[in-house]
């Protein structure tokens, strides 16, 4: 559920050293079995199949966990994250399916955002986004208020079930957090695909 600079790579990362299948982002090359899918972006392939059938992940069923699932370059401007029918689609057909948020200080996610290649510049400010429209999202301002706004959305989304868990990149308890909701041991917990264009450290990413 969480936004790009959140902690989503991160967290990919964790739970495939687990053990886990996880689609991050895109479908790497030779990562599964079924062709049509490889180097294909999981935002994609989760809206191929929310139309053609109902069940956005109809199209990766060997894959446990997918994390960073949004996309904006290509041509493509997918947030399924941000997707109430999507999500509630995905509620319906797998009622034990978990939802992770990875929650980052809004000031900070904004400015790792604007330092991060071209997204605060024009990746954002040029494409129509669930609740940051065409126009908005080149300023922390606009870019700050559009993640509290995703937080919110989240929390009222998944209020009614106890297959949410959001947890804080910097709180130090974070992984043995998402071990006990996923009932699953994690070997590795780091920073996977910091950001370090322009600034020395990231807490987390």
């Amino acid at each position: 559920m969480g936004l790009p600079k959140s902690g989503t790579t991160t967290l990919g990362e964790a739970l495939k050293q687990a053990g886990l299948r996880v689609a991050d982002w895109r479908i790497r090359a030779g990562q599964s079995d079924d062709d049509r899918i490889n180097r294909r972006f999981v935002g994609k392939l989760m809206y191929d199949g929310y139309f053609e059938n109902g069940d956005p992940l109809s199209m990766m069923p060997e894959f446990d966990a997918f994390t960073e699932i949004d996309v904006i370059r290509n041509g493509l401007n997918l947030w399924p994250q941000c997707d109430w029918g999507l999500l509630c689609a995905i509620r319906d057909r797998y009622p034990n399916a978990k939802f992770i948020l990875t929650y980052r200080d809004p000031a900070k996610l904004s400015d790792s955002m604007g330092r991060w290649s071209n997204m605060g510049r024009t990746r954002l400010p040029s494409n129509a986004i669930p609740g940051l429209p065409e126009g908005y999202g080149g300023t922390d301002a606009e870019r700050i208020r559009w993640i509290e706004g995703h937080y919110a959305f989240c929390r009222k989304v998944f209020d009614d079930t106890d297959g949410f868990l959001e947890y804080d990149v910097e709180d130090e308890d974070a992984p043995n957090k998402v071990s006990r909701f996923l009932d699953l041991e994690l070997p590795w917990w780091g920073v996977a695909n910091a950001n370090t264009r322009n600034q020395a450290e990231e807490a987390r990413d």
